[in-house]
């Protein structure tokens, strides 16, 4: 068997945890493969509302096993905090939640040194979701993390010597903190993560791969956030791209199947960094309402525009997208003009591939087509789009070149139409 990877193509929230949660039961496996608490997966169900941040998006399906992988970090603070709420709602997590013992831990000092050095940037500050994220993943690359099977044999001492060492780092910032505040629920979270199954997880999932069950590698945040190929600096510190699967969870390129490749039919954009399509406007207002765009995990107002289908193609490309996924497309319902970023425009000159930067005086050349000025949310068959939808769908996948199989016309697990 091989393992289907989905993955985010724009910049994060593009409704990944909806869609994982559609076709979970398609699969024997689901595993996280990067990012930590920085995510949000939201999913929406039996007039319920669920927001995942360390757990896989399949955990609902108690029939599934689910794996937190080598190439995620964790916090075991946020992640008692997730456990317990959901324990709270009647989902016990204990029989199909697996944890990979080399998945790196974030550490309340890594919380400090990211709002330390965030307050540091002023105005030039990437609009980390001040998560710990970047601090742990730099230990990790340093060679000083600690990881999850560090808790099973002296972690007190492990923990105190990292802590020293940070501490020493935050003296060169004139930042106030109290770090007894931070560590405040640290002992309970490891506790909360050894009442886990805790694994080799490289041999695991390859040993379900072996026996010929299947996978589903479930991505974080973003393509155009990946650490290498998104708008850096204003990136994320993990890779978020299809190879980021096999990194993240131990398995070999040439047992990737299918990449489902998720996107938005118009952008959305948390935090600082360049956003080509960004709207200012009544109709950037309109997309934010109409499509409640605050992030899951942050709360803050995500930037809206058009559709980019220069950045779209590269991280088509980048990801040996098979399958695309298109979601939100009911929030453009009472648009009279969708518009369509097909090119960019700098300093006169016309470019239609991905830069390697995004410069201020960057123009969108766009491609208007009429709207559909008709509500989706309740249409159950492809046979019921109206006819401008159906055009806006065949364009795209003509200019992309790869199927749109999957269609979201709404926030819950019914509103999804597989084509």
């Amino acid at each position: 068997m091989k393992v289907d990877v989905l993955l985010g193509l724009q910049w994060g929230d593009e409704g990944k945890g909806k869609v994982v949660d559609v076709l979970t039961p398609k699969y024997d496996v689901i595993t996280r493969f990067q990012g930590g608490p920085n995510a949000g997966h939201t999913l929406e169900f039996d007039n319920q509302k669920f927001v995942l941040h360390n757990i896989p998006s399949g955990i609902f399906h108690t029939d599934k096993i689910n794996v937190i992988g080598n190439g995620v970090v964790l916090d075991p603070i946020t992640f008692k905090r997730e456990i317990d709420g959901l324990m709270a709602k009647g989902t016990d997590l204990t029989k199909n939640l697996y944890i990979s013992k080399k998945a790196h831990l974030i550490l309340p000092t890594h919380r400090i040194l990211d709002a330390a050095s965030e307050a540091s940037k002023g105005a030039t500050k990437i609009g980390s979701t001040l998560k710990g994220i970047g601090p742990t993943y730099m230990d990790k690359t340093g060679r000083n993390g600690l990881r999850v099977g560090d808790i099973l044999s002296g972690f007190d001492e492990k923990y105190e010597a990292l802590k020293a060492k940070h501490i020493q780092m935050l003296r060169m910032y004139n930042f106030e903190y109290d770090i007894e505040a931070f560590e405040k629920g640290l002992q309970e979270g490891i506790e909360t993560i050894k009442m886990f199954k805790l694994i080799d997880s490289e041999h695991e999932l390859n040993r379900y791969i072996s026996e010929g069950k299947s996978l589903l590698a479930e991505g974080a945040q973003g393509t155009l956030l990946d650490i290498d190929f998104g708008s850096y600096p204003f990136v994320t510190s993990s890779n978020t791209v299809c190879a980021g699967a096999c990194t993240g969870m131990g398995i070999a390129p040439n047992k990737i199947g299918e990449v489902f490749g998720i996107f938005k039919a118009y952008c959305t954009r948390v935090g600082s960094g360049p956003f080509p399509t960004e709207l200012f406007d009544e109709v950037g207002e309109n997309l934010r309402k109409n499509g409640n765009e605050f992030g899951s995990t942050t709360g803050r107002p995500r930037r809206c525009g058009w559709l980019d289908l220069v950045a779209l193609k590269y991280s088509v490309m980048i990801n040996g997208v098979t399958q695309l996924i298109m979601m939100k497309s009911d929030v453009l319902s009472d648009q009279e003009i969708i518009k369509v970023a097909t090119a960019y425009k700098v300093d006169g000159e016309v470019i239609t591939d991905f830069p390697f930067e995004l410069p201020e005086n960057l123009e969108p050349v766009y491609t208007e087509m009429p709207g559909w000025k008709c509500d989706l949310t309740n249409v159950q068959t492809e046979a019921e789009f109206p006819a401008a939808f159906k055009n806006y769908i065949t364009y795209l996948e003509k200019e992309l070149g790869v199927p749109i199989t999957i269609i979201s016309v709404g926030p819950d697990r019914a509103q999804t139409i597989i084509r």
